[in-house]
């Protein structure tokens, strides 16, 4: 029988969180290892834009070290944020640059894996089972068949991750709110009504429970998420094989909106991707595990209308790897130092998030909205 290999600290997955995790604990002079499902880092795409800010996704960047790499990736002009009725009247419009610039979430990545030594990240590992092995030590089983063992296990593996169990038993929950993918190539240049009503950063188009929201790539093209709330089986019926065929189930939901924002469904040049947004109960937190603790959506999966689930995990990875730096072979000090500063900021942003569905899907939806961004 092959005798697991032991690393000190196993990090599961490589999201930013994680790997900012990593890169703070290299700074620091810390080895560990990332485990990630995925077969590489080019096996999929990585989403949209970000918007990174001052007072958490920054923060986790400096103490990374990777401020001035950051400040190449960002998008000029993405901070502008316009909001719209069904009718395509602009109810808001704001297109200053704030503390919340806007990058890709795969360059950010980029960035972050290429700060790191050859190897930390170990690809193809889908962890399938862990187990204590008692005094905080851990063993994680993998689909390959590897297994490992761990002083410190760190869940950084998303909202259906395989290490909270360890710790909790909350389930992420359906928000009540489906949203559908889509993307628009070269939007100037092919989808040149399109890219007028988006404008130069984000849209968000509200009414009546349902909303359509574009945000401007770096590469020219413009990602939308279509989404209404409604109930869980709703996506469910709808054959998302059949582009055309779902295309036109969609947009039966948006029958009186204006063809402008219709068309950014209508027009997709990808097929629409369906994806049902759940999240963990505002105020999520766990006892006191020796050898494990959680960061990014594994702890606080939310939806985004706060915007701020990337920043919350980046911000969980570097205090978390701080705290292991300012107490060295004191795992579960850090641990404790980590968890209670996690909790209270977790739960005051998973609220913000929850009251951002309301405000975005309310019967009058854009009023409230508007209001906020106002500042009323």
């Amino acid at each position: 029988m092959t005798t697991p290999t032991h690393h000190p600290i196993a990090i599961i997955g490589a999201g930013l969180g994680g790997l900012t995790l990593a890169r703070v604990l290299h700074v620091n002079g810390i080895e560990a290892a990332v485990f990630d499902l995925e077969a590489g880092r080019e096996a999929r795409t990585q989403g949209g834009m970000l918007d990174i800010h001052e007072e958490n996704g920054q923060v986790a960047i400096r103490a990374a070290g990777l401020y001035d790499g950051f400040r190449a990736l960002i998008l000029p002009g993405g901070e502008a944020t316009r909001v719209m009725d069904k009718r395509a009247t602009i109810r808001h419009e704001d297109l200053s640059e704030g503390g919340r610039p806007e990058v890709e979430r795969g360059q950010l990545r980029d960035l972050l894996l290429d700060s790191l030594p050859e190897g930390t990240v170990r690809w193809g590992r889908k962890a399938t089972a862990v187990r204590p092995l008692g005094a905080g030590r851990h063993e994680v089983t993998f689909a390959n068949g590897e297994t490992i063992t761990t002083d410190l296990l760190v869940g950084a593996d998303g909202a259906w991750s395989r290490i909270r169990p360890l710790l909790s038993a909350a389930w992420p929950a359906y928000t009540g709110v489906s949203f559908i993918e889509s993307d628009l190539y070269d939007a100037d240049a092919r989808h040149p009504g399109s890219a007028a009503v988006a404008g130069g950063g984000s849209l968000m188009a509200v009414s009546d429970r349902k909303g359509v929201f574009a945000h401007r790539e770096s590469d020219g093209s413009l990602h939308i998420y279509t989404a209404v709330r409604t109930g869980e089986d709703w996506l469910d019926g709808i054959d998302f094989t059949d582009t055309a065929a779902a295309k036109t189930a969609v947009l039966a939901r948006f029958e009186g909106w204006d063809d402008s924002l219709r068309a950014l469904i209508a027009d997709s040049d990808t097929p629409l991707v369906p994806r049902k947004l759940n999240a963990l109960p505002v105020g999520h937190r766990w006892d006191r595990v020796p050898g494990v603790t959680l960061l990014g959506d594994a702890a606080h999966v939310m939806s985004p209308f706060a915007g701020e689930g990337a920043n919350l995990a980046m911000l969980d990875g570097a205090e978390l790897g701080e705290a292991i730096a300012a107490s060295p072979g004191e795992v579960e000090k850090a641990l404790t130092v980590y968890e209670e500063a996690l909790f209270p900021r977790s739960a005051e942003k998973a609220q913000e998030s929850a009251d951002g569905v309301e405000m975005c899907f309310a019967d009058d939806a854009p009023r409230a909205l508007v209001e906020m961004l106002a500042g009323n």
